[in-house]
């Protein structure tokens, strides 16, 4: 294989961050996967060549809280030409106090299986 067929990544799976190289066979079908320090490493390589995806990290307005804002996350990762507008569904979401911690507050986002989540507890003011 050529080098053209070689993509660099550093690995986010773990906290070595190893630096990986995934070759393909000009397909996009990965061939291999070097420099990973553990299994996660090789899936995280090989998952970010074919479909890179992300955890989605924000908050939603909640009425009544201590605070005027909740964090939220997405339950599982969502592809990631998806991220932007899957901030702007979230956008609009308002929810009341109090909350608990892994209260879904928008269920099945953008119709791709993953559901947005509350990452803290919140009680009324």
């Amino acid at each position: 294989m050529s080098a053209d067929n070689i993509t660099h990544y550093l690995c986010i799976g773990c906290p070595l961050g190893c630096r990986l190289e995934v070759e393909d066979n000009g397909a996009g079908d990965v061939v291999e996967v070097r420099g990973w320090g553990c299994k996660t490493g090789k899936a995280y390589g090989r998952q970010e060549h074919t479909d890179p995806r992300r955890v989605v990290a924000t908050s939603v307005r909640i009425r009544g809280g201590r605070w005027a804002r909740v964090p939220v996350k997405t339950s599982g990762a969502v592809p990631k030409a998806l991220v932007c507008e899957v901030a702007r569904a979230v956008r609009g979401v308002e929810v009341e106090a109090p909350i608990a911690i892994g209260t879904v507050v928008l269920a099945n986002v953008l119709d791709t299986g993953v559901d947005i989540v509350t990452t803290r507890d919140m009680e009324r003011a």
